[in-house]
């Protein structure tokens, strides 16, 4: 049956998911990130559970990670030297953007450094307009004068992006072609290849992006293909992409922007995984990690997905889940502020040298130290035991950076720490939910990643919110999402035309389109007829509107299909917006297929929840100070492993476990289910009610 193992690549810790397919047996780990160098932390942490579980290299069967390089390539400004090659006359159109300044009030907020030098930006005599015919000729020798330019200065990759190839690609591909005829060794990224809508700068901006990570993508690919190589795997790695799927590693070369959220994307497919299994379906997952806090809801059983989001303030218009990203993780770091202010992240302490208590070099006091001299986090060692950790280096970080510049005692100031880093991330939680017209007290906060479960009661009761989840192993749940994710592929066209009956064959011929190229995309990827499908969705707005909302279609497109749209497209709108004109027609904008493919997943089992199941003894007890409390209160401390389904704890209590340790403050009881995950509720001191 074989192995299957998925990798989580975080910016302090790499977190490992090993699933025995013949015995359903899961097992996780975590070791130290390498920033330097990602794959490095990846490769050596396979060999040492390999040979720690005696398990040979032959028998990997399936292995998927998620990828920071991208990511870190767009904030560290480590991309390709590149250039750009469209239509005369737009070579600036980066720079003029939306014409709006990066913030309505805040006159001083510069805009996104550009990732094009100064001189790089071509322009070709050529223009298709707005029916897709061609009113100006491609000037091929002008083409060929800007590629050897761009050669000449030392680019390494190229975009190229000119107007309406979305409509009709013809000189961007012949483009393309001379690119690869003149500097063959070059990267390029045509824009119709990429995302074939409207609206140009958002196309342009994918586009630049794209070829900006291109190079490095495809330097990492190739280590790590061969370490693995190297290592004695000989299943083919995949990567997830940003809207949540995985493809094949080598497949992210064409399209690195699509991994622009890779890692957080998996723990959101492992949220609704275990929501399924739990009757969950209105979830706002909470993953706070050793770097930052990433979180994003989840409606109906289904993660909400964005087609257009900034990146390092660029609009790529690529299909992501909806994540909200904040600079508040384990490792941030906490200072005082020239007005004499309490301030938490969004600098981190990272892996290296990371929080005082690691004892490795680290001075600054992060959240990590303020949990461990509340009490919250075992003061000898974490990890299950495997890493030692100092309170007094913690105690001396806090009363030098804080207490001394403040006046606050060290209880005070570790407990402000927490209380700031809290509402920092209960401010991500209402971008996602209240911003957006959601009643957060109607869902329950899915916490994981390494300090998740520590925050996720208190953050939830200042919320509202009552009902906190924590997954049996709530700090690797990234890389059990991996093994959770299928294939998929969303491809698109923009078209502009009426809802009616005239325009259903030719809706149709692009459905047609897009199937047959999802098919083809599903080949490459070896997925059987029998494990795909497929799912359409038609961007509509009213006549003269400027935004559309998706509306799910069936196909093939009929005219029973188009009256359903209609009708969706009337209520979704009231909806949204709180009105609906039934007299107004609807443009269908943009036409969207998923193409799907199944992966087998592993099948946990869920365990049977006796009644009147004693809680195990507690394997310490120690002093701890909660949020809200004034003074520290004695509190039970429990091996998660010993505590069995059906069991209920009464807060205060500490559970620990290898990957997190979960935190049940006074006036909260934490239930055990069958599939081991805990299910904690804001009870005011009453039992909890299964």
């Amino acid at each position: 049956m074989g192995y299957m193992i998925g990798v989580d690549v975080g910016g302090t810790f790499t977190d490992f998911s090993l699933f025995d397919a013949g015995t359903g047996r899961l097992e996780n780990f975590k070791r130290s990130s390498t920033p330097e160098d990602p794959s490095r932390a990846i490769v050596e942490g396979i060999r040492s559970i390999l040979e720690g579980e005696g398990i040979s290299a032959e028998e990997v069967t399936y292995l998927a990670h998620g990828t920071t390089v991208a990511t870190n390539a767009l904030i560290e400004k480590k991309g390709a030297k590149m250039g750009l090659i469209t239509t005369e006359g737009f070579k600036d159109l980066m720079e003029i953007g939306w014409q709006k300044r990066p913030s309505l009030y805040n006159l001083l907020k510069e805009k996104p450094e550009s990732l094009i030098p100064e001189g790089l930006k071509c322009e070709v005599s050529e223009r298709i307009v707005h029916d897709g015919s061609v009113k100006v000729p491609l000037d091929e020798e002008g083409v060929r004068r800007a590629v050897r330019y761009l050669k000449k200065q030392g680019v390494k990759s190229i975009a190229v992006c000119t107007l309406f190839s979305f409509l009709n690609p013809v000189h961007e591909n012949r483009i393309e072609e001379i690119v690869r005829e003149e500097y063959p060794e070059c990267y390029v990224t045509a824009s119709n290849k990429l995302i074939s809508e409207f609206r140009e700068y958002s196309r342009m901006s994918t586009t630049v992006l794209n070829s900006y990570l291109g190079p490095v993508m495809e330097t990492y690919v190739h280590n790590f293909e061969k370490s693995i190589r190297d290592a004695g795997i000989n299943a083919s790695p995949y990567v997830t992409q940003s809207n949540g799927s995985i493809i094949s590693i080598s497949e992210t070369v064409d399209c690195p922007i699509k991994t622009a959220v890779s890692g957080p994307s998996a723990g959101v497919i492992g949220a609704v995984f275990i929501g399924k299994q739990c009757g969950e379906d209105k979830i706002i997952t909470f993953d706070m990690g050793g770097t930052s806090i990433d979180v994003s809801l989840i409606e109906n059983g289904k993660a909400k997905l964005s087609n257009e989001r900034l990146v390092e303030g660029y609009p790529a218009r690529i299909p992501m889940i909806d994540i909200i990203t904040l600079g508040a993780g384990g490792g941030s770091i906490a200072r005082i502020d020239e007005g004499g202010a309490l301030k938490v992240g969004p600098r981190s302490a990272g892996a290296t040298p990371g929080p005082a208590c690691y004892m490795r070099g680290g001075e600054y006091p992060c959240v990590t130290d303020a949990n461990i001299v509340l009490g919250k986090l075992n003061q000898q060692r974490i990890l299950g035991g495997s890493m030692e950790v100092s309170l007094s280096l913690a105690q001396q970080a806090i009363r030098t950076h804080i207490c001394e510049p403040s006046g606050l005692t060290i209880g005070e100031a570790a407990a402000g720490i927490i209380s700031v880093v809290n509402s920092n991330m209960m401010r991500a939680i209402r971008v996602v939910s209240v911003e957006r017209g959601y009643d957060v007290r109607e869902f329950t906060l899915m916490a994981f990643g390494g300090a998740g479960p520590l925050h996720a009661c208190e953050v939830a009761r200042e919320m509202g919110i009552r009902n906190v989840l924590m997954p049996p192993s709530p700090g690797t749940l990234c890389a059990l999402g991996l093994l959770m994710a299928d294939t998929r592929f969303d491809l698109s066209r923009s078209h502009i035309m009426l809802a009616r009956t005239e325009n259903l064959s030719q809706v149709n011929e692009i459905f047609e389109s897009l199937l047959e190229e999802g098919n083809a995309l599903l080949d490459k990827e070896g997925i059987a007829l029998e494990k795909r499908m497929f799912e359409a969705v038609v961007e509509c707005r009213y006549n003269r509107q400027n935004y559309e909302i998706p509306i799910p279609i069936s196909l093939p497109f009929a005219q029973g299909a188009m009256e359903r749209m209609i009708a969706s497209f009337h209520l979704e709108h009231e909806s949204s917006y709180g009105y609906h004109n039934e007299e107004t027609e609807i443009q269908m904008v943009n036409y969207r297929l998923g193409a799907i493919g199944l992966i087998e997943k592993p099948d946990l089992k869920e365990e049977p929840e006796a009644e009147g199941v004693k809680a195990p003894e507690p394997a310490a007890e120690r002093f701890v100070l909660f949020d809200g409390e004034e003074d520290y209160i004695a509190t039970r401390i429990y091996d998660r492993s010993q505590i069995m389904p059906g069991c209920t704890i009464e807060g205060p209590a500490i559970i620990e476990q290898m990957d997190s340790t979960c935190v049940i403050p006074p006036g909260w009881s934490a239930y055990t289910d069958g599939y081991r995950n805990i299910r904690a509720r804001d009870t005011g001191g009453r039992a909890y009610e299964a």
